[in-house]
């Protein structure tokens, strides 16, 4: 099948989309309002089928101060397990001052017309380290899980799109009645920003994008460096433990504590009775802890209990120490069903079709990274079995008609890393507000930094924007340990 683009100037459906009126509910609680749209599933087909988008809405509290509206999109993709309704009680009083704030969950998540998917179960067990042995059951694993896909979403999943997402968030400016939208996007809605900005520039005011998709890369790159944005927070940690060598014992350097590290990783696994399912939890701890600032000295603690644990063969001490360690595994949910919207975005640019491509990233990065799971986004997935073609292009992303903007980055993301907020505010022309020593992911108005949210709030609100490169603090300190003498 061709590629096809449907312009923006062809965009806007019959009048039945745009000028359909919405019936809110009553607020809750919080004062939030509730109501459905309906989309054109394929807007190069708006007289075919319809989907429904869940909108929800916080009025501006100040009407003599109303500015318009402010659409957001949180992460995923999949819009986390769709919350995009939940986003605007999640804002301060300065920004509900000035704007309705509007959140919605994009199509095929939430309150939305979902994309399905048919549960699968792993045959390959959950390994921080895959071993070379399990590589084959890995490739099969995502070839059902692709089939899975294929067979329960059907002619909706390649519907399921950045572009067209794009396009509802336009139809819903429409609907509305405003001329022009501002917007706040965390990770994955940091793209769908940045390209509704590039389709519709005429019709974007203000736009904030936090903890960024890196433009320049395909998601298969951006998948497969996680391993590196958690391990940079994990040596940052170790350097830390190493000046501190007289409390914890761990090292009087970077990589002696690193050692240390792999010390109680290969005693874990040795044991039978641990083995790997414990030494799995022991690498994500280490991923996970490092990369929250405030858990380094309970992190060296742990580090240090499991190496005497683990040396003195007390197995039933060993596992009281870790197994209470949560997992993460791309996996599905219980139940016949789940959303799909991952397998179809991220599907968008190309995946390598030659297995030896994944096998040998895996054998690289269990080498080198192997800590907090990102070992498990180097491992083959869905895009290298793809069963359907993109119906579009990915967008070329530019900054042509609307103001700059800003970009909020943690420089220790670990999900979206450093560089691709660097590379968005560049590209786009924005400026940048760097959280400094920061492990932290989705900031303003999320992560309780009021440094972050008064400099964020004083653009959206007032329009002033920080110098082109600002910096702030974490909110999220480095335990006050003092370092040897």
């Amino acid at each position: 099948m061709s590629l096809r683009i449907v312009e923006p100037a062809d965009l806007l459906p019959p009048a039945q989309f745009t000028g359909q009126q919405l019936t809110w509910s009553a607020p809750d609680e919080r004062g939030l309002e509730h109501a459905v749209i309906e989309a054109p599933r394929d807007y190069a087909d708006a007289a075919g089928a319809r989907i429904t988008i869940a909108v929800s809405r916080l009025p501006a509290s100040d009407p003599s101060r109303r500015r318009g509206i402010l659409l957001a999109v949180n992460g995923g993709p999949g819009g986390d397990s769709g919350h995009g309704v939940e986003l605007p009680p999640h804002f301060g009083a300065e920004l509900r001052g000035a704007y309705d704030l509007i959140g919605f969950d994009p199509r095929g998540t939430g309150r939305s017309t979902p994309l399905h998917t048919e549960v699968t179960v792993p045959g390959a067990r959950f390994d921080s380290r895959p071993p070379d042995s399990l590589f084959p059951d890995l490739v099969e694993d995502m070839r059902a899980r692709e089939l899975a896909c294929q067979r329960a979403g059907g002619k909706f999943r390649q519907h399921v799109t950045t572009r067209n997402t794009a396009r509802d968030m336009d139809l819903l400016r429409a609907v509305l009645g405003e001329s022009k939208l501002s917007f706040v996007g965390y990770a994955y809605g940091s793209l769908v920003g940045a390209v509704y900005g590039t389709m519709f520039p005429e019709r974007l005011d203000r736009m904030v994008l936090d903890s960024c998709v890196n433009p320049n890369w395909t998601w298969r790159e951006q998948f497969l460096t996680q391993a590196v944005a958690v391990f940079r927070n994990v040596a940052l940690w170790a350097g830390w433990v190493a000046e501190r060598h007289g409390t914890f014992g761990l090292g009087t350097e970077q990589q002696q504590v690193l050692a240390t590290v792999e010390e109680v990783a290969g005693g874990i696994e040795a044991h039978p009775s641990a083995g790997v399912h414990l030494r799995t939890l022991f690498d994500g701890a280490v991923g996970t802890r490092a990369t929250d600032r405030s858990q380094w000295a309970e992190l060296a603690k742990l580090v240090g209990a499991l190496r005497l644990t683990t040396s003195e063969g007390d197995n039933e001490r060993t596992r009281a120490l870790i197994a209470g360690e949560g997992t993460w595994r791309p996996q599905d949910s219980e139940g016949d069903l789940r959303i799909g919207v991952l397998e179809a975005i991220t599907l968008e640019t190309e995946w390598p079709t030659d297995l030896a491509v994944y096998e040998r990233d895996v054998r690289y990065h269990r080498a080198h990274h192997p800590y907090g799971f990102g070992v498990l986004r180097a491992q083959p997935w869905v895009g290298a079995f793809r069963t359907f073609t993109s119906l579009e292009p990915p967008t070329r992303i530019e900054r042509a008609g609307y103001p700059a903007g800003l970009v909020v980055q943690a420089d220790g993301d670990p999900f979206d890393r450093y560089e691709g907020g660097l590379a968005m505010a560049e590209r786009l022309g924005f400026s940048i507000l760097v959280v400094v020593d920061s492990g932290e992911h989705e900031v303003y108005a999320l992560a309780g930094n009021p440094a972050v949210d008064a400099i964020v709030d004083r653009y959206l609100v007032h329009g002033v924007l920080p110098e082109r490169r600002a910096e702030v603090p974490s909110s999220v300190r480095r335990p006050d340990v003092p370092r040897d003498v």
